[in-house]
């Protein structure tokens, strides 16, 4: 029996805390790893020994990781698959890095099992799904990014969960672009709860001249009109009972029935539904039928709200930054502005966020947006954080002070408190560790 071959992995952290954790997980899964304090030390290495990736942070105390990378690439190295880690703040940095040809990055404070994972892929010579990018940079929405390959090639019906603004819409219609028989068909989208309920069958089904009076001529429904391609339908959950039954038999039979007509048209196209609401209580309440629950349930893609992934932020305001910049002055948020924008619940998520970014960049007549343009009058975030306050170190505040709420939600109890926080408990106590937070049994 051969004995698996050790991966050489080169580590690039100056943390003694954060160093010595990676380089015990690593050496546990199997890799032998070189750990590099300063951006010297890697230059020195990395090109001379065949690493199958390297880790490397992106703040360094002699340069950055980004200086690292292009300085090896001038130089016409060989490089090893690159995977940076980076805080809040970086995230741009990072963002750029994968353009220049980097393989990956995390964003702190992440699971070490994700980490793993990623290097694993990288060490097997797995490329990098980067779909993520379109959607978000969070571990959420890049999970959500690398299914939707799958659902794109064999699911018809796809239902899209979450709060208002959270980006239903882009979703459907990255498995509408990522689908090759769909890409250039027509993706039609409408809101189930903006049509008035008296003409809503018209436009789901089309209808024929002279249906009712001001039918002038034939009309297609939206159904007709997504047909070969994806049809969007928003807000199913504010569909009037009554047309819920009419509803079901469109998705069930892929057919549907003009107003004032009586031949089926039969259709082939994805049906992607989106809702806010909680189907399956509506369902409870006699509200949602069962039967059109179960048709449009069979794959439930679940979107968090913005304040879950809050690596997402500042990766959305910068993106809407630069989009708006294309229409005139070139803008670039504060460091205040970063600050605020963390700190922000962001109740009407991704759409409150871009609403805000083109409210800044209407107002703010020079090149720098400040949270007061931002946030109308009173909304700005309670507590914003100290203009001299660096972003990483604020975003460390928060960590800790959300884990000694949790420990005190949980009594203390470590097990409990990792679930909370959905980590392990070595990645809980390795975040204590760093923070100085006693466990119940110190104190």
């Amino acid at each position: 029996m051969s004995e698996t071959k050790p991966l050489p992995l080169c580590l690039i952290e100056d943390d003694e805390i954060m160093g010595e954790s990676l380089c015990d997980r690593f050496e546990l899964e199997g890799f032998v790893v070189e750990w590099c304090r300063t951006l010297s030390e890697a230059l020195s290495v990395i090109g001379e020994r065949p690493y199958v990736a390297v880790v490397s942070d992106i703040r360094l105390p002699d340069g950055s990781g980004e200086e690292l990378f292009i300085r090896l690439a001038e130089r016409g190295v060989k490089l090893p698959p690159f995977l940076f880690i980076t805080g809040y703040g970086s995230i741009d940095r990072a963002v750029a890095l994968l353009k220049l040809g980097a393989a990956d990055y995390i964003t702190k404070p992440f699971d070490l099992d994700l980490l793993v994972e990623k290097v694993r892929a990288l060490g097997a010579g797995k490329p990098c799904k980067d779909q993520g990018c379109r959607l978000g940079i969070s571990p959420a929405m890049r999970q959500i990014a690398e299914t939707l390959p799958r659902f794109a090639a064999r699911a018809p019906t796809i239902l899209i969960t979450g709060e208002s603004g959270v980006g239903k819409e882009v979703i459907a219609r990255e498995i509408h672009r990522l689908d090759e028989k769909t890409r250039d068909k027509p993706f039609v989208a409408v809101n189930c709860g903006a049509v008035a309920e008296s003409l809503l069958e018209a436009e789901l089904f089309g209808h024929e001249k002279g249906a009712f009076t001001g039918a002038a001529r034939a009309r297609k429904g939206v159904f007709e009109q997504a047909d070969g391609g994806t049809l969007f339908l928003d807000e199913i959950g504010d569909t009037p009972f009554p047309m819920q039954v009419k509803l079901l038999r469109a998705v069930q039979e892929r057919r549907i029935v003009r107003v004032g007509g009586g031949a089926e048209i039969p259709l082939d196209l994805r049906l992607v539904c989106a809702t806010h609401r909680d189907l399956r209580k509506m369902v409870e309440e006699g509200r949602f039928r069962e039967d059109l629950y179960y048709r449009v349930h069979v794959i439930n893609l679940k979107v968090p709200p913005l304040r879950e992934r809050r690596e997402d932020i500042l990766w959305f305001a910068h993106r809407f930054v630069e989009e708006l910049a294309a229409r005139g002055e070139r803008k670039q948020l504060s460091r205040r502005a970063e600050e605020a924008l963390l700190a922000h619940p962001w109740p009407g998520n991704v759409r409150e966020l871009r609403h805000a970014v083109e409210r800044a960049c209407i107002l703010t007549p020079g090149p720098e947006l400040e949270p007061e343009a931002l946030f109308e009058p009173g909304s700005m975030p309670e507590r914003p954080p100290a203009a001299n306050h660096d972003l990483g170190g604020y975003m460390q505040s928060c960590e800790a002070r959300y884990i000694r709420e949790a420990l005190a939600r949980s009594e203390g109890h470590m097990g409990h408190t990792a679930e909370r926080l959905g980590i392990s408990r070595k990645n809980l106590w390795e975040k204590m560790k760093r923070h100085g937070i006693p466990s119940r049994s110190e104190e």
